[in-house]
């Protein structure tokens, strides 16, 4: 059982009800008498775009060839194959999964046999999750509520633990990590646990990627997944990079067939063509940084508003009052926003805003302003 600790740590497990997440469009638009379609969820950090017409190609291919009807490659020796090629990393040091979040569950089973897990905070509710699936100890460590708006940023505090779990771009204030100022600290813990799932998006982000240092450091297990940058997030798909001989142990206990068929083949066309990649990212990163500071620009009129910089495709508000009637009357609007409420150290002052198309983002900023007209 986690315990309380004074000052800065907390252990206290939290209650299933407040792992929150974002994305609840069908809940919403049901309650609205809406399609999904017609909700605006800047409540879950996905790109704005319909996914790429290779991946559809894809996914169409794979039933016209019924290769649904066999069972999935248990070894997933394509899909790593592919994974390795595309990082230059070895497929033995690759185990693709059923979304990052499946990878973090795993990410905690390794986490709870080296001890005291130290979570900088506010962070992604899954980290706590998984350990608790594990009964595994940790403590939470304020992150600071300020930092300036110049990317990538050392990362700021060096907390006491025996693991050290990281965000990168962090999750939910979208601050950009140094990959030096990483480097510096994974030899103080006896387990590094970085989860890149929207470094891709993030403009200038692959710069920054600890993939590289796996290949130095066997404490070190990278997280990635597929789901933010191509908009997937029903077809779960993602990957961890790290230590062969920790992620042979995973492969024993895990389901026996953690990816369908089209999960697979998803992934190894989206990572075979490297031309397609790199053309979409750059598509990515153009729309994330026009639409950020046209939306930031807008939101920062609004009188008692602060809006945190960003280096990537979400941001943090504040305000001066409790945020819980905007969001309220936004939801009433078929917009959703993220709550903050079940984020270590933030509270209903606090809100996370995903950027959407052009479209979709001035009317966004349009409501948000009459939410505080009301």
């Amino acid at each position: 059982m986690n315990k309380s600790e004074p000052n800065d740590y907390s252990t206290e497990a939290m209650d299933i009800t407040n792992f929150k997440h974002g994305g609840n469009v069908y809940a919403n638009a049901k309650r609205l008498n809406l399609s999904p379609s017609e909700i605006i969820d800047a409540s879950a950090s996905l790109v704005p775009f319909n996914p790429p017409q290779i991946l559809i190609d894809s996914l169409i291919a794979e039933i016209k060839n019924l290769g649904f009807k066999y069972y999935p490659d248990r070894k997933l020796s394509d899909l790593k194959e592919i994974i390795g090629k595309f990082h230059g990393i070895n497929p033995e040091n690759i185990l693709p999964g059923n979304g990052a979040s499946e990878l973090i569950t795993w990410a905690g089973y390794e986490a709870s046999k080296f001890g005291i897990s130290s979570i900088p905070s506010p962070c992604f509710v899954d980290y706590e999750r998984s350990l608790n699936c594990w009964n595994s100890d940790f403590i939470h460590c304020e992150l600071p509520k300020n930092w300036n708006n110049i990317f990538p940023q050392s990362f700021p505090i060096h907390p006491k633990g025996d693991v050290i779990w990281i965000t990168n771009p962090h999750n939910p204030t979208g601050q950009l990590w140094g990959k030096n100022s990483l480097e510096a600290i994974i030899n103080q813990y006896k387990l590094v646990i970085c989860d890149e799932a929207f470094l891709s998006i993030t403009p200038n982000g692959e710069k920054e990627s600890l993939i590289p240092l796996t290949k130095k450091y066997d404490n070190l297990l990278v997280l990635r997944s597929l789901t933010k940058i191509f908009n997937i997030p029903g077809l779960r798909l993602g990957y961890v990079i790290g230590s062969s001989k920790k992620l042979k142990q995973w492969k024993i206990h895990r389901d026996p067939w953690p990816l369908n068929s089209f999960a697979i083949k998803a992934g190894i066309d989206l990572l075979s063509n490297k031309k397609f990649y790199g053309q979409w990212t750059r598509k990515i990163h153009s729309w994330v940084n026009i639409e950020k500071e046209r939306v930031c620009e807008k939101l920062s009129s609004i009188e008692n508003l602060k809006v945190h910089n960003s280096s990537t495709n979400f941001f943090l508000i504040e305000s001066k009052t409790s945020l819980s009637p905007n969001i309220k009357y936004l939801e009433n609007k078929g917009i959703l926003l993220r709550e903050c409420t079940s984020f270590k150290f933030l509270d209903e002052k606090w809100a996370r805003i995903s950027l959407q198309s052009r479209k979709n983002n001035s009317l966004l900023c349009k409501e948000i302003h009459n939410s505080f007209k009301k």
